[in-house]
């Protein structure tokens, strides 16, 4: 605790001078955005106070992200390696019980949390071993964020506990493959009542990550190349190019509303397939997606803006638009678009400008005027200027 509290400290030293200026370089911005995101974290549980399990791993996410963009010497890298060392052992001790009941909200299945989780101490994760079972909630989405996590924290470490961890949680995924519609894909939850777009585009992407990081790639490549090919015939890529949220019990679109998130994932999976097995198809079909999504959520600033703005964003949706940034950001990096390039300086510059308050706190309207903040919006804004940070 002590190696944590003095290593944030530094940090935020480092960081303090540049706090204040609305015309910040695009790192200085995200390193003083970063520093707010961690008062929020909570060494005793491993996670962020004020936002759920899942963001958790998309905290760790957007750390991880702006660490690689620094110099090895930033105090910031530092402090994403003592997060990920304490995220790693502790964590696992407030995982949600994979009981816990799936309710639907605007038309959304979502997990329901309990207010407090009860610390699990049994489930306390000892530092150098590998439980995946203990990382996981019986929601198959939340476990994908987390093998994306520790998949960013491999990156930035080569700690290969952290990438066991990402192989082992996958490998629970499997065990839900296929559906019931058609010859692939995901269910949701362990209830296997709902087949959804995030949960297959998840599985999609640690696939296709674990395929240019496993050592027996071609495994995860065939899962990648099948989950793929049965996403894109799911039928939940829609008319205008955009994805929904899921299928019907019949297996048909369901129409429902085009977060922002849906638009993402599949970008950062297709981009590491394209790696793993050159194909142009793939980077055509992230590129329609991604300037179908631009269509769909950008304002005329170029701001991207989920439906239930400004007031009605749940704790989930406040997540969203940043996972959606930092995949378009993977994208433009092997397939640069000037289209791209600025929707994602409009978000970062108007984040930093609109929707700041004096304690560089960001909220879920990058338009502004800040309303609600906590380490959701704030991680998921990080993600938006850690993204102009790597095209810069």
């Amino acid at each position: 605790m002590y190696l944590y509290v003095l290593l944030y400290s530094i940090f935020a030293v480092a960081t303090a001078n540049s706090s204040s200026s609305s015309s910040s370089s695009p790192l200085s911005s995200a390193s003083s955005a970063a520093t707010t995101l961690q008062t929020w974290y909570n060494a005793e549980t491993g996670l962020w106070d004020t936002c759920g399990w899942w963001n958790g791993a998309n905290c760790m996410t957007a750390l991880a992200d702006l660490a690689m963009l620094v110099d090895e010497s930033d105090p910031l890298r530092q402090t994403a390696e003592e997060v990920f060392n304490t995220t790693f052992v502790v964590a696992p001790s407030v995982n949600p019980d994979p009981g816990l009941e799936k309710v639907t909200v605007n038309g959304r299945p979502e997990t329901r949390y309990p207010a407090a989780w009860p610390l699990r101490t049994h489930d306390i994760q000892e530092s150098g071993t590998v439980n995946a079972s203990a990382w996981l909630d019986g929601a198959y989405d939340d476990d994908g964020w987390w093998a994306l996590a520790w998949i960013a924290a491999y990156d930035l470490t080569g700690v290969q506990d952290y990438l066991e961890l990402a192989i082992g949680i996958f490998d629970e995924m499997t065990t839900v493959w296929p559906t019931n519609c058609g010859d692939g894909g995901i269910y949701w939850d362990h209830t296997r009542s709902y087949v959804n777009a995030i949960s297959n585009e998840l599985f999609f992407s640690v696939a296709a990550h674990l395929a240019n990081r496993a050592s027996n790639p071609a495994d995860y490549l065939d899962w990648a190349q099948r989950e793929w090919a049965w996403f894109q015939a799911s039928g939940m890529i829609n008319a205008q190019g955009t994805i929904n949220d899921g299928l019907t019990a019949d297996c048909k679109n369901n129409q429902q509303t085009v977060w922002s998130y849906n638009q993402g994932v599949v970008l950062g999976g297709l981009v590491e397939l394209n790696r793993a097995a050159p194909n142009a198809s793939y980077i055509e079909a992230a590129t329609r997606i991604a300037k179908a999504a631009i269509t769909a959520l950008a304002d005329s600033n170029k701001v991207i803006h989920e439906s239930c703005e400004p007031n009605n964003c749940d704790a989930n949706q406040t997540q969203f638009k940043g996972i959606f940034l930092r995949n378009l950001q993977m994208l433009q990096a092997v397939a640069p678009d000037d289209q791209f390039a600025a929707v994602i300086r409009a978000c970062a510059d108007s984040i930093w400008a609109n929707d700041r308050n004096d304690a560089n706190q960001l909220g879920v309207d990058w338009a502004g005027p800040v309303t609600k903040v906590d380490a959701s919006t704030q991680s998921s804004a990080l993600d938006a200027l850690v993204a102009a940070v790597a095209i810069a």
